[in-house]
């Protein structure tokens, strides 16, 4: 049997870990998922919000920020009567608020792939961490990132949910050393 990080011990964790967290993303709508879906997980656990992942995507067309960018008071009225997403006023503002700035960093850098890349060189950090618990909830890089989005209308995005975001897409590499994907 695979070893993997300790915490992908059921589904959907085991899927989620072998096929997509850490591995180095570069579609802006992967990323923007990504964006929305560590910004709802707030306070909550990843296995919740992998649980409705496909709510998510639906009930926000397919994590397309064009489209949800230009969500009016009556979709958030929608949302917030979806039982398929959490129904938080405040995260689902957010996500639409988020939307629109992502929007302008695409603008401005050509992607925001190229815009979040930039925290790191464009060059993954290979952590060494044996153990879940050697992980930090934040590091330097996801305060800079978290006060630059912040600074640029972002809610949602503190540190720890920066952080998150930099796992998730490959950023930084945070599968312990004895997983089988760490090397990979």
């Amino acid at each position: 049997m695979k070893k993997r990080c300790e915490w992908a011990k059921d589904e959907p964790n085991i899927t989620y870990h072998n096929k997509e967290w850490g591995r180095p993303q570069h579609n802006d709508q992967k990323l923007f998922e990504f964006l929305i879906l560590e910004g709802a997980q707030a306070g909550l656990s990843w296995t919740t919000i992998l649980k409705r992942r496909e709510g998510y995507r639906k009930a926000f067309s397919d994590f397309d920020a064009l489209v949800v960018a230009k969500y009016t008071q009556n979709h958030v009225e929608k949302l917030l009567s979806d039982k398929s997403i959490i129904r938080n006023k405040l995260k689902i503002t957010s996500a639409i608020n988020n939307a629109k700035q992502f929007l302008k960093i695409q603008e401005e850098f050509g992607s925001f792939d190229h815009y979040i890349w930039g925290f790191v060189n464009h060059t993954p950090i290979k952590n060494k961490f044996k153990k879940l618990s050697d992980l930090p909830a934040s590091s330097k890089i996801s305060e800079k990132l978290s006060k630059d989005l912040k600074n640029r209308g972002f809610n949602f995005v503190g540190p720890t949910i920066c952080y998150a975001l930099m796992q998730a897409t490959g950023l930084v590499n945070d599968h312990t050393s004895k997983c089988f994907l760490y090397q990979k």
